[in-house]
């Protein structure tokens, strides 16, 4: 299975099951194993050592502690399509990890947010002088 231009899978190493799919599908559902189980263990593939470090090190609930990548099809109605999907969803998953992360640069808080920021703190300034001791005025009488 080809990937991208430099990195290629072999067949031999994913593995795929057909299984029954859950959920409502009629009489049917009982007698045919349309849904697809694909397994692929990155730790022995033939991918690239930089590739597979990144994979790993990705928090996908779709890779075992292991190791090993494992999905469930069973968007479609033929064990076929549901074969082509998992693929594309696995080809999707190592591209995906591939992609190089971008490096977060720091940004300060605006003029605008400066400003509320020193209104709310006049703000509550005034409320909690108001709560100060009340103090006895002379009669004006």
């Amino acid at each position: 299975m080809k990937i991208s231009n430099r990195i290629s899978i072999q067949d031999s190493e994913i593995r795929i099951r057909a299984v029954r799919s859950q959920g409502a599908g009629g009489q049917n559902v009982n007698k045919v194993s349309s849904a697809v189980h694909l397994v692929f263990d990155i730790k022995t593939s033939s991918l690239p050592d930089f590739c597979k470090s990144r994979l790993l090190a990705t928090r996908d609930s779709r890779i075992t502690a292991e190791g090993v990548v494992v999905i469930k099809a069973q968007r479609y109605r033929t064990q076929a399509a549901n074969r082509e999907d998992a693929l594309n969803r696995l080809r999707a998953l190592i591209l995906g990890a591939l992609q190089p992360v971008k490096k977060r640069r720091a940004t300060g808080p605006t003029r605008r947010s400066k400003e509320k920021r020193r209104e709310n703190k006049t703000r509550r300034g005034r409320i909690k002088a108001l709560r100060g001791r009340v103090r006895d005025f002379p009669d004006a009488s």
